[in-house]
């Protein structure tokens, strides 16, 4: 078996018998492309993007990316982010149909994740969980599918810059914001959209907004993974409080990758999380 997804998930490799592949997106500012891999430093395109003006964009990877993961694999199943911000699904799906063009007794399945970065992580461990259990491909998929509906990702925000200069906000807003302090909590919506929940000022009332939101979309101390960009401090002031009230949380703590580095900025935190109890 084969997990291949996109670089949105932050993950780059995994400790399984699975094999695991990572497809890259790539961030496109001015006359530099940065590429959503082991290669690419994530502080470069940060302290670049805090230099320019410039509108950038983000490009999904194409249907040959995923061919090219899916190689030589039987079973294959491939994580991509939410559709309702980028193509990475639509090109995962036409890689799938051509794949079976000339591998008809391979299983690919295509979930459309409606989320990004640690929330997929989650799902990624899942199946890793039910592959070391013996469960078959088949199981596995639809288990996913259910354990999809049971994760949640909510994200704190300390800048709206790149989302302005990408086009997602006005630079009034984003400037003022910046200028006030203010700081963003959302969520990633039941359709895979951004949902904006909360606005506050100041990074003690931010962290602790964030946490409320945690447990108002269901956290109940079961599994939680927390990403972030450059915000140690931040995870562990959220990490403390966590293990205040639910002290045998199962917490796993990583680092941003590029694409969703862009969009947190430098201090944003993502957390997903599992609305089971532990």
């Amino acid at each position: 078996m084969k997990i291949v997804s996109d670089s949105s998930s932050n993950v780059r490799n995994i400790t399984s018998d699975i094999e695991f592949k990572s497809v890259p997106l790539k961030i496109l500012v001015d006359d530099k492309e940065y590429v959503d891999d082991e290669n690419g430093s994530v502080q470069e395109m940060v302290d670049y993007l805090k230099t320019t003006k410039s509108k950038s964009s983000t490009s999904c990877p194409n249907s040959q990316d995923y061919l090219n993961a899916f190689e030589n694999s039987d079973e294959i199943i491939v994580l991509a982010l939410t559709s309702a911000l980028s193509g990475s699904y639509n090109a995962s799906e036409v890689a799938q149909k051509e794949y079976l063009k000339g591998n008809p007794n391979a299983n690919v399945f295509c979930l459309d994740t409606l989320t990004t970065g640690p929330e997929m992580s989650l799902i990624i461990d899942k199946i890793v969980e039910l592959y070391n259990n013996g469960e078959s491909f088949e199981s596995i998929v639809e288990k996913i599918k259910e354990y999809r509906t049971h994760t949640h990702l909510v994200f704190l925000l300390k800048s709206l810059r790149n989302l302005a200069n990408n086009g997602r906000v006005s630079p009034i807003v984003a400037k003022i914001s910046s200028l006030i302090g203010i700081e963003i909590i959302s969520k990633a919506s039941d359709e895979g959209t951004i949902k904006p929940l909360r606005k506050v000022i100041g990074k003690k009332k931010g962290l602790f907004t964030l946490y409320d939101e945690i447990k108002k979309n269901g956290y109940k101390g079961g599994k939680i993974t927390i990403a972030h960009c450059f915000n140690e401090s931040g995870v562990n002031d959220l990490k403390t409080m966590i293990l205040k009230e639910f002290p045998s949380a199962n917490i796993k703590v990583e680092e941003c990758g590029m694409l969703c580095s862009f969009y947190a900025e430098n201090g944003g935190i993502l957390v997903g999380f599992e609305d089971y109890e532990n």
